[in-house]
């Protein structure tokens, strides 16, 4: 008996664990924008900075842009779709889905 319920506690305790990864999982994949100036942009990289001038690294496979970079110029302002997670410090942890000139 004992037994019984010390496994049924640790079953419920890892779909408790597996539902909040999950959860978190989901929320990587949303995409999210940033808008601001294209600053600088290299075969690997490009960098956006925001109106409260904050500068994000979004790295790139090299020869492979993400849509609609090369249709924008240093000096534009653009929106950034991706998905992942932005910092200032990392960059982006996910993958960039387009860049577009920004209205």
């Amino acid at each position: 008996m004992r037994r019984g319920l010390v496994c049924l506690a640790l079953a419920a305790v890892l779909m408790i664990g597996t539902a909040c990864g999950a959860k978190q999982a989901d929320a990587a994949e949303e995409q999210q924008t940033l808008t601001g100036t294209l600053d600088e942009v290299k075969s690997f990289m490009f960098v956006v900075t925001d109106d409260q001038n904050s500068a994000y690294v979004f790295s790139t496979e090299e020869g492979n842009a993400p849509q609609g970079l090369a249709d924008v110029s240093v000096g534009d302002r653009v929106t950034v779709t991706y998905t992942g997670t932005l910092s200032e410090l990392d960059g982006l942890d996910g993958t960039v889905v387009s860049v577009e000139a920004a209205e």
